[in-house]
């Protein structure tokens, strides 16, 4: 993966560099101070993922992504962690807060290499028919069965969906107001916009985060309410 550097602190840009060397699949082809510049690189130059600051001089990270193309995947990594929801609000891949560790740094790595690789494939997938507890997806010429019950979540990935079914990804050409349309409003919420989730498979939340399993995934502040009064309020057990 063709890969740059966005960041005002060159010790920062540094530690980066250090942490992409020794992931073999990563490729640095730029090294930026400001958005500007990095915009001008992108605009001449294929880069498949970009590791980026939001606090800079001028332009800030957040407007990067937002005009950045959408075939550019983006990891944050900053010092803030209240751009977390921000960041996913314009398809941000990862959201790492700094110090950055190598654990951390390589798992937000891997996240993009699989979406990287999901992404070169056309996935020619198409919701054919939705019954009450099931729906058939077609894709690579054959029609899968899947129930409701078996996905975990969806995420959005610019112009495609993910569904988390049981211990697989299935990838279509949709957006996630497409399909969420399509699906049963009293088992999945959208809590983002870019997760939907399934509510029978909600393990914990807090007021910024749900769980599911081991997976966080942050709620967006537009959804926030209607999602705590629509599906959490009259489920609370009082004393």
């Amino acid at each position: 993966m063709n890969c740059i550097i966005v960041d005002d602190e060159p010790l920062a840009r540094e530690g980066i560099r250090l942490l992409m060397s020794d992931i073999p699949e990563l490729e640095l082809k730029g090294s930026f101070n400001n958005v500007t510049a990095a915009l001008a690189f992108l605009a001449l130059n294929p880069v498949d993922l970009v590791f980026l600051d939001i606090e800079m001089p001028g332009r800030n990270g957040l407007e990067f992504a937002a005009a950045a193309s959408r075939k550019t995947l983006v990891i944050f990594i900053t010092a803030y962690a209240e751009f977390a929801v921000d960041a996913y609000e314009v398809d941000a891949i990862d959201y790492i807060v700094k110090p950055v560790r190598q654990q951390r740094f390589q798992k937000a790595v891997q996240k993009a290499i699989d979406y990287h690789a999901l992404l070169q494939v056309d996935p020619g997938c198409i919701i054919e028919s939705v019954a009450a507890d099931f729906m058939f997806i077609k894709a690579d010429r054959k029609y899968y069965k899947i129930f409701f019950q078996d996905i975990r979540f969806i995420e959005g990935l610019k112009d495609y969906v993910v569904l988390y079914v049981e211990d697989k990804k299935i990838i279509t050409a949709m957006n996630i107001k497409t399909i969420h349309e399509q699906l049963p409003r009293n088992i999945f919420a959208r809590i983002s916009k870019s997760y939907l989730i399934n509510i029978r498979h909600l393990t914990a939340f807090d007021n910024n985060t749900v769980f599911i399993g081991q997976q966080e995934i942050p709620i967006g502040n537009t959804y926030r309410t209607f999602f705590f009064e629509e599906f959490i309020k009259n489920k609370l057990l009082s004393r």
